[in-house]
């Protein structure tokens, strides 16, 4: 009696602890999603605009115009963003937040030095990308194809990480011969097929960020007319180590890589920076670097330090003026 008894304990035990397992990976915390057509497929539509930053003409995606001139990708966006919802990732709304930032333009965003004239500029995705805020960006690409059989839909959809740009995920397909459903309902069950290997890879991505902090890039120059360099040493030691320390008690396990160190400017890469600030807000290259521009406004250094980001990813410091 004593013996079953234990073994009832046992699997009861066993029970609770795998159903604690399951509600905790059910509870997981997923990434917010915003999804938006390839750059390809723009390219191929003429969606395209150029923007000037700083002298230099790039062409970048024209959403707006797709989304007013295109009669499918606003039901594209619909169709697959229902199959991420139905897997608990939350979306963004692209379409409102262009419209949120109808009014700008990337002239308005050039900061530049009265002193040096040097100047940053963000692209459009860039300011969507501040706008919106969110962890990764789906691209969809797609074609139809006339055969026999009926139309049939290709597509390569791909996860990039919005802080860094890289690709966390990828899924490629064709639907079955078609002559009924319009595009936006067979593209839907084409990437049906093929979501869980995808899915299981952004959440893979996540995961682990939420281990080892998001990735940015910060970069620490001075201007050209400052009486000082990072070389100067303060308080016993120079500036740009003091910055170094300063990384290693506020990176997520000290982890950061010092590409670039001379008198003039560092380049630091794949700095990892918290997911959450102390207050649970998402943390993003603007918020980490305003950590270290307040450090370097502090005693014993007392320096104006302006701060310039580009995107959710990459935030530039200044030391000498503002």
């Amino acid at each position: 009696m004593g013996f079953n008894m234990l073994k009832k304990q046992q699997l009861l035990v066993a029970f609770c602890l795998l159903f604690a397992s399951i509600a905790g990976f059910s509870q997981a915390k997923k990434p917010t999603l915003m999804i938006l057509p390839s750059d390809n497929w723009c390219e191929q539509r003429y969606f395209m605009t150029e923007f000037d930053n700083q002298g230099t003409k790039q062409k970048v995606p024209n959403y707006k115009q797709a989304f007013q001139e295109d009669s499918e990708i606003g039901q594209v966006i619909s169709k697959i963003g229902s199959l991420m919802i139905d897997r608990g990732f939350p979306l963004k709304d692209v379409e409102q937040e262009l419209k949120n930032i109808e009014a700008r333009t990337a002239e308005d965003n050039v900061t530049t030095s009265v002193a040096s004239g040097s100047g940053l500029a963000e692209s459009p995705l860039d300011i969507l990308k501040n706008k919106a805020k969110a962890d990764i960006i789906l691209q969809i690409w797609w074609k139809v194809t006339k055969t026999d059989n009926g139309k049939v839909v290709s597509f390569v959809l791909e996860a990039l990480d919005a802080y860094t740009s890289k690709r966390v995920a990828a899924s490629t397909g064709n639907s079955a011969p078609n002559n009924k459903d319009i595009v936006p309902v067979m593209l839907q069950s084409a990437i049906l097929a093929n979501i869980d290997p995808f899915v299981a890879q952004l959440q893979s991505h996540f995961d682990g960020i939420f281990n080892n902090g998001r990735e940015i890039k910060l970069t620490v120059r001075r201007w050209s007319n400052w009486d000082k360099n990072l070389e100067t040493e303060v308080d016993g030691d120079e500036i740009r180590n003091k910055i170094y320390d300063w990384l290693e008690k506020n990176t997520v396990k000290g982890r950061f890589n010092e590409a670039n160190s001379s008198e003039n400017r560092i380049d630091y890469e794949q700095v990892h920076i918290p997911v959450f600030d102390e207050r649970n807000r998402a943390t993003d290259a603007r918020q980490f670097a305003i950590g270290l521009q307040k450090y370097l406004k502090s005693p014993p250094f007392n320096f104006e330090v302006k701060l310039m980001t580009r995107g959710l990813g990459e935030a530039i410091i200044v030391l000498g003026e503002k």
